[in-house]
């Protein structure tokens, strides 16, 4: 390696005596080699990449080809620096720069390469499950602050400051910070376990243990937000969904909701003829479920009724309000159309009267 730089010294002696020409020289080679580089990765091997069936390699040639190409550039720059002779100072600034933006080239090259592998194993859900389309916002942030910090690290490097005094501040600094935003970092953290861990996703419709209920519509790292059926949209923060005892009514293995309308009738009535009658207004109503099938269950002896239960499924829990106004207003109807009576509570007040006081 020095036999060949000490020819290429004594060439570019016999070329040019004078520095400054010798260093033009050697920044023009390097556009040259940098040049050959360019064509020989766009016409040879972007060309070989088209007739593959893959098109996760055309987006890494894309990705590191830029780099590839200013990084020559940039290292014929460091040799004609070299060759110039400046005093230490100056060489050491003109390096040093060149180096800083050589690792941030390369930085941004590397955060878009783990964006990619990240995208690609989102894709796997059934060996990834931590990585999947929701997650990804959470893993690109977190993959851009690690790269920006090594990427910070390595520019320390090269301008030769001590980086163990910065990491020692930065601990101090953070232990401050989290002492001063305990509740932010509580959310934050929280965020993260509701990302990866999954107990709802967008779109869901859930119940809080304090009654709220509605419909899942933005999970963030700080909050998540539900949008009730009054259109009323409740911003809660994820430290308290994280310690939430959460009914989630989209959850489970199908995303149907049963509906159940209770109703009683007279003692008296025809157990069989009520139980036909449910089901035949279930029946009725194209909306409710053919699978499962609806169900009528005779509940208990009532103080004044006969109680039953009409149970039937419809497919989204957002339908459950409407199913059951029209369920209700059905059984109602048919009930009076068939004779069917629904008692209401009755009691007997018996007046006793007093005894009329003596006259003796």
């Amino acid at each position: 390696m020095d036999f060949n730089k000490e020819q290429l010294l004594d060439a570019l002696a016999k070329i040019a005596p004078n520095r400054y020409l010798q260093a033009v020289l050697i920044f023009v080679l390097f556009v040259f080699v940098a040049k050959i580089a360019d064509m020989f990765m766009t016409r040879f091997i972007k060309r070989l990449l088209k007739k593959t069936k893959f098109t996760l390699d055309d987006q890494i040639l894309d990705i590191f080809h830029r780099p590839i190409f200013v990084s020559i550039l940039l290292l014929g720059l460091a040799v004609a620096a070299d060759r110039l002779d400046f005093s230490q100072t100056v060489h050491f600034v003109t390096l040093s720069g060149l180096k800083t933006v050589a690792i941030f080239l390369w930085a941004k090259a590397a955060a878009r390469f783990l964006q990619l592998i990240i995208e690609l194993v989102s894709r796997d859900d059934s060996r990834f499950t931590l990585i999947q389309h929701r997650t990804l916002p959470l893993f690109n942030n977190l993959l851009v602050l690690l790269v920006v910090a090594l990427a910070l690290y390595f520019v320390f490097l090269a301008w030769n400051i001590n980086v163990t005094a910065w990491i020692a501040s930065a601990g101090i600094l953070g232990l401050a910070i989290s002492f001063a935003a305990k509740d932010t970092l509580a959310n934050l953290f929280s965020g993260v376990f509701i990302l990866t861990d999954a107990p709802f996703k967008l779109g869901d419709f859930i119940v809080l243990d304090s009654g709220e209920r509605g419909e899942v519509t933005h999970i963030g790292i700080r909050s998540t937000r539900l949008l009730t059926r009054d259109d009323v949209e409740i911003t809660v923060p994820n430290s308290i969904m994280g310690n939430a005892k959460i009914t989630n009514e989209t959850g489970g293995p199908y995303e149907r909701y049963r509906i159940r309308v209770k109703v009683g009738v007279a003692y008296g009535s025809d157990i069989d003829k009520v139980k036909s009658v449910l089901m035949d207004v279930a029946g009725s109503q194209p909306e409710v479920c053919k699978a499962p099938a609806p169900r009528v269950r005779f509940r208990a002896f009532g103080d004044s009724s006969l109680d039953h239960e009409l149970l039937c499924w419809v497919d989204k829990p957002v339908l459950r309000g409407r199913v059951t106004h029209l369920l209700n207003t059905a059984v109602y109807k048919r009930f009076i159309k068939e004779g069917i009576d629904i008692p209401f509570p009755q009691r007997d007040v018996y007046i006793k009267t007093a005894p009329a006081p003596s006259t003796g």
